[in-house]
């Protein structure tokens, strides 16, 4: 277990340097974790491998290659189940299908998005919702699920679709009889409609969203992340989805906050529907100062999503005032000219992007100028150690109250349009080649058909082949059959052994119970393990009251501090035993003699102790106060 840092300062910058390595050796962000659960997740991978503090767990990943994909599994949480919080599926078939298929024509296509799917229960669900609204043909013409995790291992899982008694248990059972085909011990979902289906690796926070969507079921996902992060998964979402587009999110999630992006549908159920109408440049205008009337909490909450629409934008873009001072810089232009938080407030004119990828001073002029956008196209750059790329750069004046207060720099990346007419070029050339080519291929081809009776023959050979190899399987088949009833052995072994531990518990128990005299029993730490019943008798404090608490500090009639020596002797092994008769005052608030008696707690594989067992019995008022070792 890593041990806690004396400097907090220190702790946080090990941790930054463990997250900057993720994401730089294995392109994994966790910045937008929220930092409580992060830490939790990363001190119980640490603890498990024995690892002491992020320094040194960098050091581990690199020399145990294999770590990653452990610390991701811990990392990720994928739980996941079919028709998981059964409260809203009704309602998405009754309720949210109908009015989606209403905004569609009858045979265009519906897009369905399943972020964050793990291992593809939910991804599979939605399948069978659908399918049971439209219909099995039409569902297998019409519709296209895209389920993406950050879980490679997840989704290699997901795509096998293959599931056990136990994972299919929530199931309807009519629907595991329609939609899942029983191979072995395994519900293998139908492979006819698996097929609409299509399982990829997407990182919400740093991928392109997948567009155009009709309904997006994000479950259990936002609620890991911070609230900047969450802004801008929403914008994302948003964006990806078509207008009158549906978004159904987990039991704990709600978006009340970003009001501005979606409405409730039904928030019992957690199901939002795209908010239509706001264009792109509202969403991407850094945030304006509110009217007074509204509260300056009110003001605070429309600044961090603004702010966070803006950050969240697919297209780098900055912001500078009137002074020609960078005012707000989104991630996707922070990370394209590394830029950080330091150069906000800076004279753009002191920032390379002043003028490279291109000379942006006159420009801005110029749009100011003319109070109306600017753009350069197909403006070429190559950052260092990168490939090189291009960028419409549209440089637009911003107003308030019809005078120019800044202006923003947007840089629209365009490298795909221009490698695609370069290839356009090029394959052009390539299809003269190719016409002088033809005449030879011609000729060619009657060697090929030759080749191809040769190749006949060899497959038959190999499917001859692949018969012996299916055999072989068979034979395995069997040999894991085998395994899987000495597994079962095992358990039923595990199980008698838990029966026999459990009656050595309940035989100790009647022991303990069956003596006169009340018994506490504590560890090397003085803490109290066992509070008989007739201890609980003697002074009036229950086992629950009693157990993990220190013997000496219980609040007792017995003066418990002057057994703290003989106490302490026994831990070391210096004394054998002890008695003594000690005054005290029972539950009844009766003066007594309590006869109490220290003895070592020993096992037969070593002589130190391990314990300490206490047994204090009540005597008549006349006895005395001395000690005698036994």
């Amino acid at each position: 277990m890593p041990a806690a840092p004396d400097d907090p300062g220190n702790e946080n910058h090990e941790l930054a340097a463990l997250l900057d390595y993720l994401q730089r050796a294995r392109g994994l962000d966790l910045g937008g974790y929220k930092r409580a659960g992060l830490l939790r997740r990363l001190t119980k991978r640490l603890r498990a491998i024995g690892v002491d503090g992020y320094v040194a767990y960098v050091e581990y990943l690199e020399s145990h290659p294999t770590e990653y994909a452990r610390l991701l599994d811990t990392l990720l949480i994928n739980v996941t189940a079919f028709f998981r919080d059964d409260l809203p599926w009704e309602f998405v078939r009754a309720e949210l299908l109908p009015r989606l298929l209403a905004q569609k024509e009858a045979t265009e296509t519906i897009r369905v998005w399943c972020a964050g799917c793990a291992t593809g229960e939910e991804a599979y669900t939605l399948a069978i919702v659908l399918a049971e609204a439209l219909g099995e043909e039409a569902y297998r013409e019409r519709v296209k699920i895209y389920a993406t995790d950050l879980d490679e291992a997840a989704l290699a899982q997901a795509r096998l679709a293959a599931y056990t008694d136990d994972d299919v248990a929530d199931v309807p059972a009519e629907f595991v009889e329609r939609y899942f085909e029983r191979r072995g011990d395994q519900h293998v979902f139908r492979k006819d409609l698996r097929r609409t289906v299509i399982f990829g690796r997407n990182d919400l926070m740093q991928d392109a969203p997948i567009s155009r969507v009709d309904l997006i079921a994000c479950r259990n996902t936002l609620m890991y992340f911070d609230a900047p992060t969450q802004a801008r998964v929403l914008a994302r979402f948003h964006f990806a989805l078509v207008d009158g587009g549906f978004l159904l999110l987990g039991r704990a999630e709600t978006i009340q906050a970003h009001g501005n992006l979606f409405a409730a549908v039904d928030l019992r159920r957690r199901v939002f529907t795209k908010v239509t109408g706001l264009p792109a440049r509202e969403r991407l205008r850094p945030p304006a100062r509110p009217p007074a009337a509204r509260g300056a909490a009110a003001g605070s909450v429309g600044d961090a999503l603004r702010a966070g629409a803006f950050d969240a934008g697919v297209v780098a873009q900055f912001v500078v005032d009137q002074g020609g001072r960078l005012a707000m810089v989104n991630a996707r232009a922070r990370g394209l000219f590394k830029l950080g938080t330091a150069d906000v407030g800076r004279p753009l004119q002191d920032l390379e992007v002043s003028y490279r990828p291109y000379e942006l001073r006159s420009v801005i002029e110029q749009a100011h100028v003319e109070r109306e956008p600017v753009v350069r196209d197909g403006v070429p750059w190559r950052a260092p150690g990168g490939d090189q790329r291009w960028f419409d750069i549209v440089i637009a004046p911003l107003f308030d109250d019809g005078v120019v207060a800044g202006t923003s720099v947007a840089f629209v990346d365009v490298t795909e349009m221009r490698q695609a007419q370069q290839q356009l070029e090029d394959s052009q050339a390539e299809l003269e080649t190719a016409y002088q080519e033809l005449q030879s291929t011609n000729e060619e081809l009657e060697t090929t058909n030759e080749e191809l009776h040769s190749t006949v023959e060899e497959l038959e050979t190999t499917n001859e082949e692949l018969q012996s190899t299916n055999e072989e399987l068979e034979t395995m088949n069997e040999e894991l059959q085998s395994t899987n009833e000495e597994l079962q052995t095992i358990n039923d072994e595990l199980r008698l052994r838990s029966d026999e531990l459990n009656q050595a518990n309940a035989f100790l128990e009647s022991v303990f119970t069956s003596l006169r005299s009340g018994v506490a029993v504590l560890d090397r730490e003085l803490r109290v393990l066992v509070w008989n019943r007739q201890a609980e008798d003697l002074w009036g404090v229950r086992a629950e009251e009693a157990e993990h608490a220190h013997f000496l500090t219980l609040d007792i009639g017995l003066p418990v501090g002057r057994l703290t020596q003989p106490l302490r002797a026994c831990l070391a092994g210096d004394l054998a035993a002890h008695e003594a008769q000690l005054p005290a005052t029972n539950r009844r608030g009766r003066a007594i003699v309590c006869h109490t008696r220290v003895f070592p707690l020993v096992s037969r594989a070593s002589d130190a102790p391990q314990g300490v067992l206490v047994i204090m019995e009540e005597r008549p008022a006349a006895g005395g106060d001395g000690a005698a070792p036994a």
